[in-house]
């Protein structure tokens, strides 16, 4: 199995996710005063972060992605004048919150990529133009229950935890089974991971 060579490996690399997560969000009295949306040491806030919790899918454990991002659609969003975590910088902490709640997000724009996360939706369709549409379904939705079980796209078996922009180009649709305790085998194996330029051994 490939490993994260300048984090030692898979576990260390989550390892320090888990801790930028979970630890104190006590910040130095000479702080800036706009820093907003921590968990942890993680801002929401700051636009530039909004990738960090789609992270963990690289280390092959979609199930921390799925309840981070869950995590933080629930509690760093709400339907208010100050119902953003952060200053909605050219529209991306809303950009983040609709993508994330169809269950997906770029990490790495330019490569054209998508990562699994926690859909929020029963049932939601993107228009792609000339009669094209993604419909992304789920099927056990609700509270505490952000775990995909497994995915379907166009009706076949779907294993990785990742898709590209050309897989979707024609429309289509994905269906996540979803369920409150972590599947963490899916999106586990290498072939499974998100391509990255990550050093491996």
């Amino acid at each position: 199995m490939k490993k994260l060579v300048l984090m030692s490996g898979d576990q260390a690399f989550v390892q320090k996710l888990d801790l930028l997560f979970d630890q104190s969000s006590e910040l130095p009295p000479d702080a800036p005063p706009d820093i907003a949306g921590m968990v942890g040491q993680y801002a929401h806030g700051n636009e530039p972060g909004h990738h960090v919790s789609y992270l963990y899918s690289y280390a092959g454990m979609l199930y921390k992605t799925q309840a981070r991002a869950r995590f933080l659609l629930e509690t760093m969003h709400h339907n208010a004048p100050d119902g953003l975590a952060g200053n909605e910088d050219c529209g991306q902490m809303s950009a983040w919150y609709v993508m994330s709640a169809l269950g997906f997000y770029a990490v790495d724009p330019v490569s054209g990529n998508y990562v699994f996360g926690s859909p929020l939706f029963d049932r939601a369709s993107v228009h792609l133009g000339d009669g094209r549409v993604l419909t992304i379904a789920t099927v056990g939705n609700g509270p505490d229950k952000p775990y995909v079980q497994s995915v379907t796209w166009n009706g076949k078996a779907y294993e990785k935890s990742w898709f590209s922009h050309a897989d979707i180009a024609q429309g289509g649709e994905f269906v996540f089974q979803i369920g409150g305790s972590p599947k963490q085998s899916f999106g586990a194996a290498a072939a499974a991971r998100p391509p990255s330029f990550a050093l491996t051994d």
